[in-house]
C-alpha cells in the first residue's frame, strides 16, 4: 500500500507571519497619504547636518517616529522600548534590523526642536495646503466646538503641586480639571483648520470667533455659542447658525404648533451640519487614544493637539487620497 508523503507548510505556500493586523494595515495606510517630501522639506532647515561627531538619524526617519508616538500615545520612553519590542515600528521607520536605534534623549531632542521652532502650527498648514489642492477643504463655513483634555490632579509630583495652566470646568453635573481644544471645521468635509488650546475653565462662546479662518460667510456652533455674534472680536460679514439651548427646545410644542414644528425642523438641521465637528475629536481621542494632557503647560500641549488634528484630518480622507494617488 503506497502512502502519500506527509504534507509540509511549505508545500502549501502558506506564510503565517503574513496576516496583516490592523495596526499594520493602519501604517500602511498612513505611509501612503501623508505628505513626507513636503514636511521634511518644511522641517529640514531646522534639523542639524551632523558635520561633527556621531551622524544624524534620517529626517524623515525621526519624523515618523514622532507620529508613532501620536497614533498609539507612546511617551519617549515607551517609544525608544516598542522599538526593540515590535519589528514593524523598525519598519515603519525605515530602520534597517541591526542598525542603531532612536533612544529616549535622540526623540526627546527632535520633539524640543519642533516645539521650539512651532512647527507644528506649519505641519497643519502643510497638511491642508495638499487637503485644499485635492478639493477637500473648501472652507466656504466653518462649525466650532470644544472638547476637554483631562490632566492630572494630583499633587505626588516634583513641584508638589497641580500644573497651574489647567484648571477645572464643570460639564452637567461633574467636574473636569485639565484644558480645553477648541477646534474650527470646515463645515463641509469636517477637516480641521484651526486649533487653539486654553484652559479648561475658559468659555466655548471666548474663543470662537478666533477659530474662524476669515473666508467663511456662515459659522455653526452649539448652544454654547450663544451671543458669539455680538461680542467686539465678531466679523460681522460671517452669519452665524447657533442652537437652541436643550431647554427652549424642548418647551418647544412639535405637535400641535406649526411654527414649532418648523424651528424644530431647522434645529436637526443645524446639528447635521455640527455633528462633523464631532468626527475629529473621535479620531484623537478613540483612534489615537489621546483622552490625557502629556506634558505641563499648555504651549506644549497644544502644540501636540496640532499636530494630532494634522494626522486626523489626513485619516479621515485617507480612502479618497489613496484613491487619487491610484
Amino acid at each position: 500500500m503506497a502512502f502519500s508523503k506527509p504534507m509540509k507548510q511549505a508545500s502549501l505556500d502558506l506564510n503565517l507571519n503574513a496576516k496583516k493586523t490592523r495596526k499594520r494595515e493602519f501604517l500602511a495606510q498612513m505611509d501612503h497619504v501623508v505628505p513626507w517630501a513636503r514636511l521634511v522639506q518644511l522641517i529640514a532647515p531646522y534639523y542639524p547636518e551632523g558635520k561633527n561627531g556621531r551622524p544624524p538619524f534620517a529626517l524623515e526617519t525621526m519624523l515618523r517616529v514622532h507620529f508613532m508616538q501620536q497614533w498609539f500615545t507612546l511617551s519617549d520612553l515607551a517609544m525608544e522600548e516598542a522599538f526593540f519590542d515590535t519589528p514593524l515600528y523598525r519598519e515603519f521607520a525605515q530602520l534597517q534590523e541591526f542598525a542603531r536605534l532612536p533612544d529616549e534623549s535622540t526623540i526627546l531632542r527632535f520633539r524640543h526642536r519642533l516645539e521650539k521652532h512651532k512647527l507644528a502650527d506649519q505641519i497643519l498648514a502643510v497638511v491642508n495646503e495638499l487637503l485644499t489642492e485635492r478639493g477637500l477643504l473648501l472652507k466656504a463655513g466653518t462649525a466650532v466646538d470644544a472638547t476637554l483634555i483631562a490632566a492630572p490632579s494630583s499633587t505626588k509630583n516634583k513641584e508638589r503641586a497641580r500644573d497651574p495652566e489647567m484648571h477645572s470646568s464643570q460639564k452637567g453635573n461633574e467636574w473636569h480639571f485639565g484644558m480645553k481644544a477648541h477646534i474650527g471645521v470646515d463645515a463641509d468635509s469636517g477637516l480641521v483648520h484651526t486649533v487653539r488650546g486654553t484652559s479648561g475653565n475658559v468659555a466655548d462662546v471666548t474663543e470662537g470667533n478666533s477659530l474662524l479662518h476669515g473666508q467663511e460667510t456662515h459659522a455653526h456652533g452649539d448652544a454654547g455659542y450663544q451671543g458669539i455674534q455680538k461680542r467686539a472680536d465678531a466679523n460681522p460679514a460671517v452669519q452665524w447658525h447657533i442652537a437652541m439651548r436643550p431647554g427652549k427646545r424642548r418647551a418647544l410644542d412639535k405637535e400641535n404648533n406649526p411654527i414649532d414644528a418648523m424651528v424644530n425642523q431647522v434645529e436637526k438641521i443645524k446639528a447635521q451640519i455640527r455633528a462633523k465637528v464631532e468626527h475629529p475629536f473621535r479620531v484623537i481621542k478613540r483612534q489615537f487614544g489621546y483622552t490625557k494632557v502629556r506634558y505641563r503647560g499648555l504651549k506644549k500641549n497644544t502644540l501636540q493637539l496640532k499636530t494630532l488634528f494634522a494626522l486626523s484630518n489626513l485619516w479621515m480622507v485617507r480612502h479618497q487620497l489613496m484613491a487619487a494617488r491610484g
